[in-house]
């Protein structure tokens, strides 16, 4: 979903058609930044890349005249949308129908050229990016006691916005699950697999990888395509995931922590509803291995965010 960061610019993930009418959409970070008028898209979110790393698209917002959904003129383009600028047009997918939804509405906005009345004695309030987006869906947990056990649920999103039902599935993409689970040799069960960016142990650099979280562990691995995991952290070793208190001082957006005895992991999800859906189900994962068994001296502590387990 688009997001403001803490440059106050509209920021995500979506899929470009960069050659026109070649069919070969591309994932690419666009940064919508409405002060300085333009669209700039990305390999990666800068914040991942070499310093100085230049943009690989750009345009500017005075010359888009519309932007609108595209899903009946590609229609084997899931949640497609197209942005229509002078004589030539941009074909994106968003991720999902809120995702279409959200960034149709944002760009819109963000091109519309408003001109005061003769009458009117002053120009309106000029829109800020979280105006243009809107009110933000916060997602909120609330814990509940089953058996003993804390069991994580979220409660109903804040602000307007499109239920599960009617948002559909998230569309699935050959990064959402492992190559060698997507060819059929689904041995075994995973609760929620996609890319996010963590912190080296060593170096402190920062590197896209692709995480798998089963009913066990979350491992991470060099890319999708990979069956050697770089790195398994079992459940068991897992004292706290919650987000991070020290994004501000990383400077990193969407940032979480996962806490084991050894060491601790500072995970950059693409967006704020991806972090919390990660720290949910991991979780969720470690609740359901506890099972509801467990004495008093080892249940699960947990707040809002924050899912706390004794040493």
């Amino acid at each position: 979903m688009p997001y403001v960061d803490r440059q106050n610019r509209i920021c995500g993930f979506l899929d470009i058609e960069e050659n026109e009418s070649s069919g070969r959409f591309l994932r690419r970070y666009f940064i919508l930044d409405t002060e300085q008028g333009s669209l700039l898209w990305y390999m990666d979110n800068p914040q991942n890349l070499p310093k100085g790393a230049q943009n690989v698209g750009s345009l500017n917002l005075t010359y888009i005249s519309k932007v609108s959904d595209a899903t009946k003129v590609r229609p084997k383009a899931e949640f497609c949308f197209v942005i229509n600028a002078g004589m030539r047009k941009f074909y994106l997918q968003a991720n999902d129908q809120q995702d279409l939804v959200e960034w149709i509405s944002v760009l819109n906005k963000a091109t519309k050229i408003t001109v005061p009345k003769s009458n009117e004695g002053h120009t309106g309030h000029a829109e800020t990016p979280q105006e243009v987006l809107g009110a933000m869906k916060q997602v909120s947990y609330k814990t509940e006691i089953i058996g003993g056990v804390p069991i994580i649920t979220a409660t109903q999103e804040q602000g307007e916005g499109l239920t599960g039902t009617e948002r559909g599935g998230l569309r699935r993409t050959p990064n959402q699950q492992p190559y060698f689970l997507s060819t059929g040799a689904q041995d075994q069960a995973f609760i929620k697999a996609g890319y996010c960016v963590k912190q080296g142990a060593v170096m402190k650099n920062w590197k896209r990888r692709y995480f798998m979280l089963d009913e066990n562990s979350i491992s991470y691995y060099k890319s999708d395509l990979e069956r050697e995991a770089l790195k398994v952290v079992p459940l068991r070793e897992i004292h706290k995931v919650q987000e991070c208190k020290q994004s501000e001082l990383m400077m990193r957006d969407n940032l979480f922590e996962m806490v084991t005895s050894s060491r601790t992991f500072y995970i950059q999800a693409d967006s704020p509803e991806d972090m919390h859906s990660w720290i949910k189900a991991i979780s969720g994962a470690i609740v359901a291995q506890r099972g509801p068994g467990r004495s008093a001296n080892t249940r699960v502590r947990c707040d809002s965010y924050t899912l706390t387990l004794p040493k």
